[in-house]
């Protein structure tokens, strides 16, 4: 992980169709999610800043960790994205919430929260682990810092002959990361930040969705993610839309898993949590 000077865009774009693909992937790494979110002691009646919030997806699942005696604020740049976020919290009765716009390093925030919790965040940070302390802060003493990033880096190793459609497809997807200053080993990068950050020595499980039958979402799911990059793939100069040919990408992936027999495997994440001294 090199040091960078600003943070980098993010590279999924800020489209409706970005906003249903965030949703289908909170869908997809639910399980992930919550098993984590239960591993790193995220309980009733806690209160809870969740950076990142977008559609306001992990924000909802702590709501329900903490119940209605816990409180959950959810804090995102994108001002516009959230606003979907408050229409699906109203949606699900989840008055426990609130969103926040604004960068989480720089807000007025308290210093009290029982729990920070980031997923894919810091994979945008100029310096993960200065901006992981800036986030720390908000902790009370014995308070949980609990975050989940992506790792690009293993698609190279799981590379294989019989799968080249997928194998190009991850190594363009890669390169869109990399050219756009994010951090495509943030998943293992995470133990540095934390130590970075001067917290204590995180617990770390890796973990990643996968699939293979013919009715898997994860064909659907990872087309919506190619879709959402396609305009930087483009601009970046790695590939054409005729090239990637979207509309049919889903059917093909399906074919081409199905006749491999090999599962495809959607980004891994790594799943990180400390716990303060009291």
């Amino acid at each position: 992980m090199e040091n960078q000077t600003q943070d980098a865009d993010y590279t999924m774009g800020h489209s409706d169709a970005e906003t249903k693909r965030l949703i289908e992937q909170s869908q997809l790494y639910d399980g992930v999610t919550r098993r984590f979110l239960t591993a790193a002691g995220i309980e009733k009646g806690m209160k809870v800043l969740d950076i990142g919030s977008g559609a306001g997806d992990v924000a909802l699942t702590l709501a329900e960790f903490v119940g209605t005696g816990g409180s959950v604020i959810g804090v995102d740049v994108n001002a516009e994205l959230l606003q979907t976020a408050r229409a699906r919290a109203n949606a699900a009765g989840a008055t426990n919430v609130e969103f926040i716009a604004g960068d989480a390093r720089t807000l007025e925030l308290p210093n009290d929260f029982d729990a920070i919790v980031g997923r894919l965040v810091l994979m945008y940070m100029a310096d993960p682990g200065d901006a992981l302390k800036q986030l720390a802060a908000h902790l009370r003493p014995g308070g949980i810092a609990a975050f989940q990033e992506i790792e690009l880096t293993f698609y190279r190793a799981i590379a294989h002959p019989e799968t080249p459609l997928v194998n190009k497809l991850t190594e363009c997807a890669i390169a869109v990361f990399e050219q756009s200053g994010a951090h495509i080993g943030m998943g293992l990068a995470l133990y540095r930040a934390f130590v970075d950050a001067e917290l204590p020595e995180p617990t770390l499980h890796f973990e990643t969705p996968m699939g293979g039958p013919a009715a898997w979402p994860g064909y659907e799911f990872l087309t919506n993610s190619i879709r959402s990059i396609l305009p930087l793939m483009e601009a970046y100069g790695i590939a054409t839309a005729e090239e990637v040919n979207v509309d049919t990408l889903a059917e093909r992936l399906r074919a081409e898993v199905v006749s491999a027999k090999r599962p495809l495997l959607l980004p891994p994440h790594v799943t990180a949590y400390a716990v303060l001294p009291r």
